[in-house]
């Protein structure tokens, strides 16, 4: 194995470690080698593979079992969704299945907020919307167009779903900037997603959710367009 830079050397160690889990040369439920053996390959210490090993355990990609050694786990039979953001920053692949999830809780999310959303939380939608029109660049269209997403799901009265719209956006965080093509205008932008809130104002259920389905399909291809 080729020594690794003296540089960020714990960084590097965790990626180089990470990347090769995640394409398979240490599969899942296997042991790697024996820390002396690992930490000579890599032209580290064992202090630093043990460092490493620490960032990967905590990420769920590792896990030890004293007296034995650490083994692979089989993160996706017994991981959570906060794998996700290192799992899009090793594949971008994974950005079409989280779009899936995307559309059809955002939908959800919407039909669940027309029917729940108080007057103070139909007002801070309209706000909301407006600061999407009004945002300078496409990133800030893009973060004002996340904030609507959030109000969405507190207007639901369910706090998992205000968790899950957490986890969707920090899931594509990694490749965020390319995925900016649905709010390079921010007056269509706002034109595009005001019929969601505007059903939701309305408590309109159905309408609500037809918008939702309508937006996130519309700006999903964009994005994948734009990823692409």
């Amino acid at each position: 194995m080729e020594a690794l830079p003296r540089e960020s050397i714990v960084d590097v160690l965790e990626t180089r470690l990470r990347e090769d889990i995640l394409t398979g040369r240490h599969p899942a439920g296997s042991y790697l080698p024996p820390e002396r053996t690992l930490a000579d390959g890599y032209g580290v210490t064992r202090t630093t593979l043990k460092h490493a090993f620490g960032r990967l355990m905590q990420a769920g990609l590792l896990e030890t079992r004293h007296g034995v050694g650490t083994r692979v786990r089989d993160y996706l039979r017994l991981g959570g969704a906060d794998l996700l953001p290192m799992l899009v920053r090793h594949s971008p692949d994974w950005i079409g299945e989280i779009f899936e999830v995307r559309r059809s809780i955002g939908a959800l999310i919407a039909e669940r907020a027309a029917g729940r959303a108080t007057d103070p939380q139909r007002a801070e939608l309209r706000a909301l919307l407006t600061a999407v029109g009004e945002a300078a660049d496409a990133d800030a269209v893009q973060l004002a167009d996340i904030e609507v997403h959030r109000a969405l799901a507190r207007a639901t009265g369910n706090r998992v779903y205000v968790l899950l719209t957490n986890t969707l956006f920090n899931a594509y965080l990694p490749v965020r900037a390319a995925l900016r093509g649905p709010f390079t205008d921010a007056q269509v932008a706002r034109e595009r997603l005001e019929p969601v809130v505007e059903a939701v104002v309305a408590g309109d259920e159905a309408d609500a959710r037809r918008a939702a389905e309508q937006y996130l399909t519309v700006t999903e291809r964009i994005m994948l367009e734009g990823l692409a």
